[in-house]
């Protein structure tokens, strides 16, 4: 009977609980309109995560994000993250921002976050998170402007991470969406 419980002490030491599931659902952020976005709702389906201006030479990629989210819909959520930290390109408030994007030229239907910084001092946690591998587990992503996006799995899980210039309907990301 000794033996057995000096068994259990030390096979109860050597037990490390399971490490917490490194995903983007722990992160709940403020929608554009109030409210929150709550990414672990999205489980089961991938996640495009997007930091937009309104005034950059990319803005009409929100026409391609909305076409994207359309087609794929029933798998992909795009949550988009307004951002002033490149040239001053969205200078305006939530409600401004808000206006502009389900306006007749873009009519956005994805989920807008509040507007946040992405880079610097201030970024936001979300963005820390998906920027730095010691904290996604899986690579560093400089954000060097606006339109960057990130793509997560149906678990939540960063999968890559794509520069501006990298088209939304493009073959890079929709062959993740097949």
């Amino acid at each position: 009977m000794k033996y057995i419980a000096l068994f259990l002490l030390v096979g109860l030491m050597a037990f490390k609980p399971a490490k917490k599931l490194n995903s983007i659902y722990k992160f709940k952020v403020e929608a554009i309109d109030g409210g929150k976005i709550d990414f672990s709702k999205y489980r089961g389906k991938k996640i495009l995560v997007v930091n937009t201006a309104s005034e950059c030479g990319y803005t009409y990629q929100y026409e391609g994000l909305e076409a994207l989210y359309k087609k794929y819909k029933g798998k992909l959520v795009i949550v988009g993250f307004p951002a002033n930290n490149f040239g001053g390109q969205e200078p305006g408030t939530n409600e401004q921002i808000k206006a502009f994007c389900t306006s007749e030229k873009f009519n956005v239907t994805f989920p807008m976050a509040a507007k946040v910084s992405v880079k610097d001092t201030d970024v936001a946690p979300v963005f820390q998170w998906l920027t730095e591998k010691k904290k996604n587990g899986v690579l560093d992503a400089n954000i060097n402007w606006n339109f960057n996006k990130f793509l997560l799995d149906e678990n939540g899980k960063l999968i890559q991470h794509f520069q501006s210039k990298v088209e939304p309907m493009s073959e890079a990301i929709t062959k993740y969406l097949k």
